[in-house]
């Protein structure tokens, strides 16, 4: 907080590994107090110094951070797999080494931006004038983030709010409080960004966020997390008016059609419906294949997941690590129950895996049996859970696949490449990938239609999220 390592009022909480039950250490545990004091620092912060100007030096800190980041790279590693319960193949991907080296896009936008544009010379109501368009910064920003990738929304969001030439309060989740609390660490020690541009905020306190959307000094809240929150995010930032960014939840759809190699698609979709233990806002867990062989997908799907299993996040091989603690397992556990209230069945899994009595652990479950809008298929699960429904054609699965309350993400898989792409332009979600076509990228814009969420994080979309317009006109 204000360019120092503080102890937090509240004292300091616990951060357990999921997988073990065990507890790794502690964490500042901030106060309310100590809210107020990191919104006062990021406020002076950007109304004192000439960090939202010097466009130079904001591009030169960020690549520090990098740098910085990159030289902790085996420690952080070993950090994510034991506080996250993340699979370590993924730390070399979305949950460290990719957001990591993101922030140098963010450094070249800052330099490559077209921060004015010159609209020339006109006569409104007779009056000679030159007009132009800036851009600049929005001012102080809360981010307020979740526990399932932290690195990649932790750096997903001061990215480009530093780039923008913001200051930033950062309010971590309780779960994962050390990968928030490293990266403080690393630009008070190891960057030249000034006192107060950048605060990290630890509590065990999940309510302590809803004071950045509150505090009339803060007039930007970029929240991700579930729709239910950013609903609440959105009512509180009503009373100041203040710009609300919000990446919420997902029951997104990999649709199949019937043309598709049946066996690549559905082992595909098991792979990824279960990867971080199917902890992921845009994980495809809802599986629609063709109806006349329905009976064939649940085999191939249920045998891949069989295969694939739940396993140490630190093996290499692991795919399904455990979920983040005790409370998000029994989440889970009441809809295999309304599953089976519902008619559903278990083709794999449905329980507790065999032999793990420490750790928060859910076996790759696949069930079959419902419709579109029993709970298990309609709302988000947050778990390693994938519900298969059959579809009677193109248009019926593009009827199911949009019939949800959601719309971050998509899948579909097709030997008709032209058809697949056909369908996924139909789909109403934020971002669709066609026959396994990866879309994350600092370059791409990420975000949902409908009710997963307001506005775009990344690409230059993301980074406009956190600029200002003006315009100006001068006499001539």
């Amino acid at each position: 907080m204000d360019g120092r390592l503080v102890p937090g009022a509240g004292g300091a909480f616990e951060t357990i590994n999921p997988a073990t039950e065990e507890v790794l250490g502690t964490a500042a545990d901030a106060s309310a107090d100590d809210m107020d004091r990191a919104i006062a620092a990021a406020r002076r912060a950007f109304d004192e110094t000439g960090w939202a100007t010097d466009r130079a030096f904001r591009a030169r800190c960020l690549r520090q951070l990098r740098e910085g980041l990159r030289r902790r790279a085996d420690e952080l590693r070993e950090l994510t797999i034991q506080e996250v319960g993340a699979p370590r193949f993924l730390t070399f991907g979305a949950q460290l080494d990719a957001p990591v080296d993101d922030l140098a896009w963010f450094a070249d936008l800052v330099e490559d931006y077209a921060w004015e544009r010159d609209l020339g010379r006109a006569e409104p109501m007779g009056m000679p004038s030159h007009r132009r368009v800036v851009r600049e910064a929005v001012g102080v920003v809360g981010a307020i983030t979740p526990w399932n990738f932290p690195h990649q929304i932790n750096l997903a969001k001061l990215g480009p709010a530093l780039a923008a030439g913001n200051t930033v309060v950062l309010k971590p989740a309780p779960d994962t409080p050390w990968c928030a609390a490293v990266v403080g660490e690393v630009i008070a020690e190891e960057t030249d960004i000034p006192p107060g541009v950048v605060n990290v905020v630890t509590s065990s306190d999940h309510a302590l966020g809803a004071q950045l959307t509150r505090d009339p000094r803060v007039d930007l809240v970029s929240f991700t997390g579930s729709t239910a929150t950013g609903r609440n995010v959105m009512a509180s930032a009503a009373g100041t008016l203040k710009r609300v960014f919000l990446e919420l939840g997902g029951k997104s759809a990999f649709v199949v059609l019937d043309d598709a190699d049946l066996r690549a698609a559905c082992s595909y979709a098991a792979f990824a419906g279960i990867t971080h233990a199917g902890q992921g806002c845009a994980i495809t867990t809802r599986i629609l294949v063709p109806r006349e062989r329905h009976d064939e997908a649940v085999e191939i799907t249920a045998g891949a997941l069989a295969k694939l299993g739940a396993g140490d996040p630190q093996d290499d091989r692991t795919i399904c690590g455990p979920v983040i603690s005790a409370r998000q397992r029994e989440r889970i556990e009441v809809y295999l129950e309304l599953a089976v209230e519902d008619g559903g069945a278990f083709a794999c899994g449905g329980g507790r895996p065999e032999g793990r009595d420490r750790g928060f652990w859910i076996e790759p479950t696949l069930i079959t049996g419902l419709t579109n809008d029993s709970r298990a298929a309609r709302e988000e699960i947050f778990g390693p859970v994938l519900v298969i429904l059959p579809h009677d054609g193109d248009d019926d699965a593009v009827r199911i696949a949009n019939d949800s309350p959601y719309g971050l993400s998509g899948a579909v898989h097709g030997g008709d490449v032209e058809r697949a792409r056909g369908v996924a332009r139909r789909l109403r979600t934020g971002t669709v990938s066609v026959n396994g076509g990866v879309w994350y990228g600092a370059d791409v814009p990420f975000g949902g239609y409908k009710q997963s969420g307001i506005g775009r994080e990344m690409g230059v979309a993301g980074f406009e999220e956190y600029l200002e317009t003006k315009s100006i006109a001068e006499g001539v």
